[in-house]
């Protein structure tokens, strides 16, 4: 779609931003970057999205669109002729939606609060946050991607917090290879895709983040 002017508004180390990066990445928009202060948010921001006044925000051609897997399903419907990332068959397309709802549902709020608690209520979300990825690791299996063959829509959704594994493994003193193994290879394998490896931020300095923003919780 050539003359098109796409804006994303986002923060750097937004899971869910980055879930909109690698969809672009894959079908080769390009697009304007714009990084967002969350803790003095902009003008354009809260014009842009005055309901949750959250990023990430897309701006196709001056119109947003906002939550981090509704614009990755608009990328996919708007530039549909390179790598499709939702599935044809209406089955396929449920289950891809399901397993990106329960990323949704689990794997942020869980790794969240590994880190933003400690004692028992850490412990007990380190329980679940690896119960999660076990039954993630289950839906995955032996395919090289969660819809088969190429990168999907449930990769695009997971990936990201890859970045953040590290992180949560400082905070909470676990190690989420020893435990899932296979989901580790996997998201190693998926990160020699540039589309992938491009879009995410360093572990490190995502594990530095996390390590301050404890500090200013009075975690640390």
């Amino acid at each position: 779609m050539a003359g098109d002017q796409v804006t994303l508004l986002d923060f750097w180390a937004s899971p869910f931003g980055m879930r909109v990066r690698i969809a672009l990445a894959e079908k080769g928009v390009k697009y304007e970057y714009s990084e967002q202060d969350l803790r003095n948010k902009s003008a354009l921001l809260l014009q842009m999205n005055p309901v949750h006044k959250k990023i990430p925000v897309l701006v196709h051609d001056g119109k947003p669109i906002c939550e981090s897997l509704i614009i990755v399903q608009y990328i996919d419907d708007v530039w549909k002729d390179k790598a499709p990332l939702l599935p044809s068959d209406p089955y396929q397309r449920a289950q891809s939606r399901f397993w990106a709802d329960f990323v949704d549902k689990k794997l942020y709020d869980l790794g969240r609060k590994i880190w933003t608690t400690k004692g028992e209520d850490q412990e007990a979300a380190k329980k679940d946050f690896i119960d999660s990825l076990k039954l993630l690791e289950g839906e995955l299996g032996d395919k090289p991607y969660f819809g088969g063959e190429t990168l999907g829509y449930v990769d695009v959704a997971l990936l990201p917090f890859y970045c953040w594994f590290y992180a949560y493994e400082t905070v909470g003193n676990f190690n989420i290879e020893a435990v899932c193994p296979k989901l580790i290879a996997y998201c190693k394998r998926c990160l020699e895709k540039e589309s992938v490896s491009k879009s995410l931020e360093d572990p490190q300095k995502v594990s530095d983040f996390v390590v301050m923003r404890r500090k200013m919780l009075g975690l640390e």
